[in-house]
């Protein structure tokens, strides 16, 4: 889900795999939601494994986060900032890191990358899930060490599921997708009105010019709109 398609062409063509390509277009938002409906579809289905895959731009990756069961990071080896390239946030998101590129001139490289991540990773505190986050290499070229990767996968899922975190995880997310569909239909309504439609451009203008302050121009904008919804 989320992947490219033009990048899975043999993928493509197995008749019990499903890809959903990536939007052109939309909000965060939007993507985000229709892609958690895709998920649930899919699992009504019967796939029995869902990838989701982000293309890493922060947001995205908070997104998924809140959708998965398993957040796997993977980084390049060589880059020079395998460190520096990584958002605090976001690994300790990372339920498992993966150094991809691990071949060729690149094998020294990655493994000290590899090194590098696990001491990173022993300064931050354990995660709820207890689960301590693995730093595996990786080659998508030769295909070397997916089992490796594949393995840990497991293993953390078995882990979570003795321990009861699986279910509290998933209890979680389900929570927090009410609310986000809730956010966001209120935002979608706001927003569609007419009113409110010819009312911001003035309020900006008001507020750009210091005529009104910006809580001030909200709380106008948020009374217009709900004095015309009791009507």
């Amino acid at each position: 889900i989320l992947g490219d398609k033009t990048r899975m062409e043999r993928l493509s063509v197995q008749e019990n795999a499903f890809i959903r390509p990536s939007p052109s277009a939309g909000s965060l938002g939007g993507v985000a939601r229709k892609t958690r409906e895709t998920i649930v579809l899919c699992e009504a289905a019967g796939f029995d494994y869902i990838f989701v895959e982000t293309v890493g731009v922060g947001q995205s990756e908070t997104a998924v986060h809140s959708m998965v069961d398993f957040f796997l990071l993977i980084q390049l080896a060589g880059t020079g900032d395998e460190l520096q390239g990584i958002k605090r946030g976001i690994m300790e998101m990372a339920d498992g890191i993966v150094i991809n590129k691990a071949d060729g001139d690149n094998v020294e490289k990655a493994k000290m990358a590899q090194s590098q991540l696990r001491n990173a990773l022993h300064l931050f505190p354990l995660p709820e899930s207890e689960w301590s986050p693995e730093v595996l290499t990786y080659s998508g070229y030769y295909a070397l060490g997916i089992e490796e990767v594949w393995d840990m996968i497991h293993r953390y899922i078995e882990f979570v599921k003795d321990s009861g975190y699986f279910d509290v995880r998933r209890n979680k997310q389900s929570k927090f997708w009410m609310y986000e569909t809730i956010n966001e239909r209120l935002r979608n309504d706001f927003y569609q009105n007419a009113e409110i439609e010819q009312l911001m451009p003035l309020l900006e203008s008001e507020v750009l010019s210091a005529r009104k302050s910006s809580f001030v121009a909200a709380k106008e904008a948020l009374d217009r709109y709900y004095s015309e919804s009791k009507e």
